[in-house]
């Protein structure tokens, strides 16, 4: 009689670490969000800096608009001339060459419309029985090979930990 209640005191006492454990890391990252943004706002515009009382968040509010303020003034012709003055100084530094093209190629990844992902499938993959998540980026107009007569479907299915890496497999 004992052991089953200690087991169960055992078990209860688990699910509450397993519950607690994600709600503690999210106020966590949340509180880390705003206090980095809370840093970055320039206290010249930052109301929290000013005001009486303290809005939390609104560093995050802040940071959006100017962020969406650079966005606009980047699509304009003096905007993009300093983007590539910016870009052309970037790429001649040695380290900081690698990494800007990491970056860069990264996020216009994001930013392409030929190669984006069109939509989200599950797929029967690797074996059948098993499914896995995947992104249908392309479909093919000819066929790839002699051998098969169908229209393909290229499907981007991403690994873990790293979702940047995957497979890339064709279905009918």
């Amino acid at each position: 009689m004992k052991s089953s209640i200690i087991t169960k005191l055992r078990n209860y006492f688990l699910a509450g670490i397993v519950t607690l454990i994600p709600i503690f890391i999210t106020v966590y990252l949340t509180v880390v969000v705003i206090d980095l943004f809370s840093k970055i706002v320039p206290d010249a515009v930052n109301p929290n800096k000013y005001l009486p009382f303290k809005i939390p968040g609104l560093e995050i509010l802040i940071a959006l608009i100017i962020t969406t303020f650079i966005g606009m003034i980047s699509l304009t012709y003096f905007g993009k001339q300093f983007l590539l003055l910016g870009k052309n100084l970037l790429e001649r530094i040695p380290v900081v060459r690698s990494i800007y093209s990491g970056v860069t190629q990264f996020t216009k990844s994001f930013q392409e419309e030929g190669s984006a992902n069109k939509k989200v499938v599950l797929i029967e993959f690797p074996r059948p029985g098993a499914w896995a998540v995947g992104f249908a980026t392309n479909e093919t107009t000819k066929p790839i090979s002699p051998k098969i007569s169908d229209n393909l479907t290229s499907v981007f299915i991403p690994t873990t930990p790293n979702p940047t890496s995957g497979f890339l497999i064709l279905v009918p």
